[in-house]
């Protein structure tokens, strides 16, 4: 009877292995990490993550043979850049100024025209992004810090670039996010557009002590996700449009550190993340609207003297997990999911350009959960800035000390 009921259990599993279309990959396949994990250094804290695989996960190797090239030398410190419809590569300078590259590394003479910026510490000229009708209407939208008095705050604009792409005209700044304060730390930075046609902003809290606190607070814009229309007006939808304040109405999320990463899954249409934590407990987190997402009451960092934040402690109801965190910190700046088909094994990944860390990070992602995890250009030096995603199927980075990277299939 054992021995019967054995080859009918073995029966029915191999029916059930027949009826999987053959076409069907396995899901993850190729993409489970089955190496040790790439951070091999001591962590700065003793906290105990909140659920498995939330960090310090499988390492995994691409296996395509990859070419690495530095197309171009010469950018003034660059900080944001994207893809425009015509496969070039729109890029800011930190200083104030723009660039247009070609996926052969040319480079074009500085854009000008653009409001002055405040360039000192993490200021300046920071994200970009092309209006969605860019190929007839020539509107750009970019994020930068602008003076005012009491300080300076993260702001955004929008203009037209020339036909002959030498300034930028007509330009309005449409977004202030109040309070403006005396300090160079924190901007965020980042802009990108949603499926609705909404801007989506990220803010930093400022750094200090003093803002901090800013980040809890849904009357202040400091350490936010906000979501806007292409005139600066609260997008319809936000989670707090019943507000009598406009800087309540735009804000998406909130209790962020300091964002300089914002990316939208290709397939699922769900925006994640990257901010920089402060000694350990940088985070990758999925965004959900009128979610807060903790800091500075909760965090798997430490004050750069080593001492706790606030109770030192890392969960609260009503605040947000990360999906994932870091600890040592590896600064993750720009960050973009891999959406075409060249590399087939990248399908979907998240690729983040890191600066302390010193590489580009990739993150095999299943079900909302972080899987693997790989450092490409680890052996470079560079501290690199955003990423972008070519027609070509190529990743494209840029680094602090001014050059363009490509890392395509070989």
């Amino acid at each position: 009877m054992k021995a019967f009921l054995t080859l009918a259990l073995s029966a029915l599993s191999l029916a059930i292995v027949s009826c999987k279309d053959p076409q069907e990959p396995d899901k993850n396949d190729g993409k489970t990490g089955n190496l040790p994990p790439v951070e091999t250094l001591p962590p700065n804290t003793d906290y105990p993550p909140a659920f498995p695989q939330q960090t310090r996960v499988a390492g995994i190797k691409t296996k395509t043979p990859l070419s690495i090239n530095v197309l171009a030398e010469g950018l003034s410190k660059p900080w944001g850049m994207v893809s425009l419809p015509d496969g070039r590569l729109l890029i800011t300078e930190k200083t104030g100024t723009l660039r247009i590259a070609t996926i052969e590394g040319q480079l074009s003479p500085a854009i000008t025209g653009l409001p002055p910026v405040n360039s000192s510490g993490q200021g300046g000229l920071l994200d970009i992004v092309p209006d969605p009708d860019f190929e007839t209407n020539r509107t750009i939208y970019w994020v930068f810090s602008e003076n005012q008095p009491g300080g300076t705050l993260t702001a955004v604009a929008k203009g037209q670039l020339n036909p002959d792409e030498s300034q930028v005209l007509n330009i309005s700044i449409i977004f202030r996010a109040i309070p403006a304060y005396n300090g160079s730390l924190h901007y965020g930075g980042r802009i990108l557009f949603d499926a609705n046609g909404y801007l989506l902003v990220s803010t930093g809290e400022r750094s200090d002590l003093e803002t901090r606190p800013q980040a809890q607070w849904l009357h202040s814009g400091l350490g936010k996700v906000l979501r806007i229309t292409k005139t600066g007006d609260p997008a319809p939808g936000n989670p707090f449009s019943d507000s009598t304040e406009e800087i309540t109405k735009s804000i998406y999320s909130y209790g962020h550190r300091n964002i300089q990463g914002l990316a939208i899954h290709p397939e699922t249409g769900v925006l994640w993340e990257g901010e920089f934590g402060p000694r350990g407990g940088d985070e990758l987190n999925k965004i959900e609207a009128g979610n807060n997402y903790g800091w500075p009451i909760i965090s798997y960092g430490l004050e750069y003297s080593g001492e706790p934040i606030g109770d030192g402690i890392t969960q609260q109801e009503g605040m947000e997990q990360p999906v994932y965190y870091w600890d040592p910190v590896i600064s993750p700046s720009g960050m973009v999911f891999y959406n075409s088909q060249v590399i087939s094994e990248w399908k979907n990944d998240l690729f983040l350009a890191c600066l302390s860390g010193q590489h580009i990070a990739r993150l095999v992602i299943s079900d909302d959960r972080v899987i693997a995890e790989e450092r490409l250009l680890a052996d470079k030096g560079e501290r690199f800035r955003d990423l972008a995603v070519g027609h070509d199927g190529a990743l494209y980075a840029i680094t602090d000390d001014g050059s363009l990277y490509r890392i395509g299939k070989q």
